[in-house]
C-alpha cells in the first residue's frame, strides 16, 4: 500500500460478524493505504459506529479519550458465558429476574462506579493480551476500574430479554456491565446483541457502510470529512489562526508562549479545553497542528510539517 492521499474522519457503520480489524483493511483498501485507524473497537458480534481516522487525521485520535459513547444493548437472563457474549460458553446460570427486580439495582450503576472488564478484553496484563490467557485456561486478574455511566435506562423487557440504552465514559465495557446488573439482582447474563449509536457527537445516521464502494451508495472517499474547522467545533474544541510569519515560528517548534501570545491571550476567555487545532489563515485554512492544554498551560500536541 502506498502513503496515503486522503487525510481525515471516516464514520463506519460496522456490521455483526466482522472484527473491527476486518472492517479496517476493508477501508485501507479501498483508500489504498495503511494509515487507518480507530477510536475504539468494536466487539465481532457487535454493530454500529466506528469513528476512523485515515492518513494525517490518525495524529487526532488522542482527541476522542474523553468522548463518551451510547449503545443499545440486548441483555439476556439466565446464562453467562466465558465471554460475556453470544459467542462464548455457558458458565453459569440462574434464575429470570423480574422488571422490579431489575430496576431496583439500576441506581447502583449510574453515575461513577468501579468496573472489571472482561476476561476476554485487549487489555494487557504482564505484556500479554488478557484474551490469550484465558483462550489458555488461565484465569487473568482483571483489576477493577473507574468508569461512568452517565445515562442508563430500559428501552424494552421482553424476559428473558431486555433492551438498554446507555451512555458511558471511554474504557466502560458493556458486556461487564450486563454481567453486573444481572448479579446484583440474583441472575446471571450476558449480551446477546450490542450496537454503539454514538461517538461524542458523532452518530451512527451518518455512518457509511463498508459495501458501500460495490453496493451503489456513496463511496467511502466521498464520505471522508476533512480535518477542518468544523471538524474541530463539532468537538467543542477552539481553532486558532495564524499568519504565515508565526506559521513558520510554529512549524520549528519556538515556544508556544512567545509565537501565539495574541492567541493565548484570546484564548483566556475559553472554557476549560483540552486541545486546539492552528490553521493557516488563509482561504483554505489548512490544519497546522494541535495543541494541548494541561493545567491552564498550553503546549505543542502534534505539528504536521508536510503542508
Amino acid at each position: 500500500m502506498t502513503a496515503s492521499k486522503h487525510h481525515g474522519l471516516l464514520l463506519l457503520n460496522k456490521n455483526p460478524g466482522l472484527t473491527s480489524f476486518d472492517s479496517l483493511a476493508g477501508v485501507k483498501k479501498a483508500f489504498d493505504t495503511g494509515k487507518v485507524g480507530h477510536t475504539g473497537t468494536l466487539d465481532k458480534f457487535a454493530s454500529g459506529l466506528l469513528v476512523l481516522l485515515i492518513g494525517r487525521g490518525l495524529k487526532l485520535i488522542p482527541l476522542f479519550d474523553c468522548c463518551t459513547k451510547e449503545y443499545t444493548a440486548t441483555v439476556l437472563f439466565g446464562e453467562e458465558t466465558d465471554t460475556l457474549d453470544p459467542e462464548g460458553s455457558v458458565i453459569a446460570s440462574g434464575k429470570i429476574p423480574s422488571r422490579e427486580e431489575v430496576e431496583t439495582v439500576l441506581s447502583g450503576f449510574r453515575g461513577d462506579i468501579l468496573q472489571s472488564p472482561p476476561a476476554y478484553s485487549a487489555i494487557h496484563i504482564n505484556g500479554r493480551r488478557s484474551y490469550e490467557l484465558a483462550r489458555e485456561g488461565k484465569k487473568p486478574e482483571m483489576k477493577k476500574r473507574p468508569v461512568t455511566i452517565h445515562e442508563l435506562e430500559i428501552l424494552s423487557w421482553t424476559p428473558p430479554e431486555m433492551q438498554i440504552r446507555v451512555r458511558v465514559s471511554a474504557g466502560t465495557y458493556i458486556r461487564s456491565l450486563a454481567r453486573d446488573i444481572a448479579l446484583a439482582a440474583g441472575s446471571r447474563a450476558h449480551l446477546s446483541a450490542l450496537r454503539r449509536t454514538m461517538v461524542g457527537p458523532f452518530k451512527v445516521e451518518d455512518a457509511v457502510d463498508l459495501m458501500s464502494d460495490e453496493g451503489g451508495g456513496p463511496c467511502l472517499t466521498e464520505a471522508l470529512r476533512p480535518m477542518d474547522r468544523k471538524f474541530f467545533e463539532t468537538l467543542s474544541l477552539p481553532c486558532f489562526f495564524i499568519d504565515e510569519k508565526t506559521e513558520k515560528d510554529f512549524i520549528h517548534g519556538k515556544p508556544v508562549e512567545k509565537i501565539l501570545s495574541d492567541v493565548f491571550l484570546a484564548s483566556e476567555n475559553l472554557p476549560a479545553t483540552t486541545a486546539a487545532g492552528v490553521f493557516r489563515k488563509d482561504e483554505v485554512g489548512t490544519l497546522l497542528g494541535v495543541l494541548k492544554r494541561d493545567n491552564g498551560k498550553w503546549s505543542y500536541g502534534h505539528v504536521f510539517t508536510d503542508n
